[in-house]
């Protein structure tokens, strides 16, 4: 049944037409009261891919496809990487380092994996945090950004920051941007938000260091919001679940603030909060050559605002190679969980890891997700610090059984692979081979799954904004060799 809302309820008038605003569409209606077309037939229509449109895609196919050979011949850096994976060198930086081989005569040898923010070590970070028994994420915006570890008085001071920016987004914010335009994407939900901030500031255009650091700081402490209140506004209108807005609590950190936000009753363990705010942690940042926070650079590099600098790096994110793998880790154990009866036969698990490589089962691309990394190659140190707490959150959540296959799919999987393909470096799990499975422990939807890769790394990308500004570099602008062969123009009588 559809129930229409009167004109106090938001209905408006557009040109010639009443619109009636119902939960999932809207209904257009002349002055005389008769209906004239329905939204979701019109969006129909404009999502629609036409014959004609088929046919000039055959053009971009034949027209555009350029020769993989060239490729070899030119010595291209495709994704500015050799053919051993080793990124092109394309700038210098201060914000992380990431380590997964050592040099002896001048040989590569792989090591165990190495991540360290402003020359810490990832893994002491987090044994401090843990060992004292507090939340580590505002820390960690800290240290990335100012390139030092805070004392008590400084991370007090952040924290108080964080907070108070966190309490200052405009209520019509999110009754105007977000709850009247819901998104089944909260990735695109996360963007549209962000540069509309954009109207809501100033200084918008402003790049001077103090501007841009406040806009940082303003971005990583409400786009958690944007991001839980993007997912009620979608789970209300498209779903039909009840609404839940619930305002932030400024005596908690930016981890408890997700799971009091996002959860109807508020309520949430000790242990699910630490382990999100690790997750956090480990997600804040992963060196400048990664996809997104290469994108900060080269956008940055333009000279412009920071909300197109940061709306930018989303949409590199939301890319399935880039921030949507986790998801697909948790898909491709859900397909795993109906397939394999024994989840302890060892056998069992490699002849499915077997027909995934073989695109025999899930979703046929020849891939085993979450194993292997375009760095790591003995270990992620992210991977290896977050499989120690979801074991212990495997058990508060009765999930033991799950967590071992995980970890029987951990061991085995590089051993399948090893067999199965040719590779020039070794496989191991890496951060999104568990972090998905520790947003299912945690009851957090699927759809939020990237948004939380956004939110820690809001960190790590103002942090190589202000690096990028501070240094004044030039524009980045690779180059790109032109192979096709000039020709004559041909006047349109005369073409065939």
């Amino acid at each position: 049944m559809l129930i229409f809302y009167e004109f106090v309820k938001k209905t408006r008038e557009e040109r010639n037409f009443v619109v009636y605003f119902c939960r999932d569409y809207k209904i257009y209606r002349n002055r005389e009261g008769d209906c004239v077309n329905n939204h979701e037939e019109r969006i129909n229509n404009y999502s629609r891919i036409t014959d004609e449109i088929k046919g000039l895609s055959e053009l971009c196919l034949a027209n555009l496809r350029i020769d993989t050979d060239l490729f070899a011949k030119y010595d291209v850096k495709r994704g500015l990487r050799d053919i051993n994976g080793k990124g092109v060198l394309a700038g210098l930086t201060d914000v992380s380092k990431i380590q997964s081989y050592i040099v002896e005569d001048n040989d590569m040898i792989p090591c165990e994996g190495k991540l360290y923010y402003q020359g810490i070590d990832v893994e002491d970070i987090v044994a401090g945090f843990m060992k004292e028994k507090r939340f580590g994420y505002e820390e960690t915006v800290y240290l990335l950004l100012f390139g030092q570890l805070p004392s008590k008085e400084e991370l007090a001071k952040i924290t108080d920051i964080l907070s108070n920016y966190r309490m200052s987004l405009p209520t019509d914010f999110v009754r105007d941007i977000i709850l009247k335009a819901p998104s089944k994407d909260m990735m695109n939900t996360l963007q549209r938000s962000i540069l509309t901030l954009y109207a809501y500031d100033e200084k918008a255009d402003d790049t001077s260091i103090p501007n841009v650091l406040r806009q940082c700081l303003q971005l990583i402490s409400v786009v958690p919001l944007l991001s839980v209140y993007g997912y009620q506004a979608y789970s209300h209108y498209h779903d039909g679940n009840s609404l839940y807005i619930h305002t932030p609590q400024p005596d908690l950190s930016t981890a408890e603030n997700l799971l009091f936000l996002l959860r109807p009753d508020s309520k949430y363990t000790e242990l699910e909060a630490r382990i999100l705010d690790l997750a956090l942690v480990l997600h804040a940042e992963h060196g400048g050559g990664n996809n997104s926070t290469f994108t900060t650079h080269v956008v940055t590099s333009s000279g412009t605002d920071t909300y197109s600098s940061m709306a930018a790096s989303l949409g590199s994110l939301k890319g399935p190679k880039h921030g949507g793998a986790n998801i697909k880790v948790t898909r491709m154990f859900a397909d795993m969980k109906q397939q394999v009866k024994d989840w302890g036969d060892e056998e069992e698990i490699k002849d499915y890891l077997k027909k995934l490589l073989h695109k025999q089962v899930f979703d046929r691309a020849g891939l085993i997700y979450g194993m292997g990394h375009a760095v790591y190659s003995i270990s992620d140190p992210r991977a290896k610090v977050l499989k120690g707490f979801v074991e212990k959150l495997s058990v508060e959540k009765g999930m033991t059984e799950e967590y071992r296959l995980y970890a029987n799919v951990e061991k085995l999987a590089p051993e399948v692979i090893a067999e199965e393909r040719k590779i020039y470096k070794g496989v191991s799990a890496n951060v999104d081979f568990y972090s998905g499975f520790v947003y299912e422990m945690l009851g957090l939807p699927a759809e939020l799954y990237t948004p939380l890769f956004a939110v820690a790394r809001m960190a790590g990308w103002s942090a190589h904004r202000i690096e990028e500004l501070i240094n004044q570099g030039k524009i980045i602008r690779p180059a790109y060799k032109a192979v096709r062969h000039t020709h004559d123009y041909v006047p349109i009588e005369e073409r065939t």
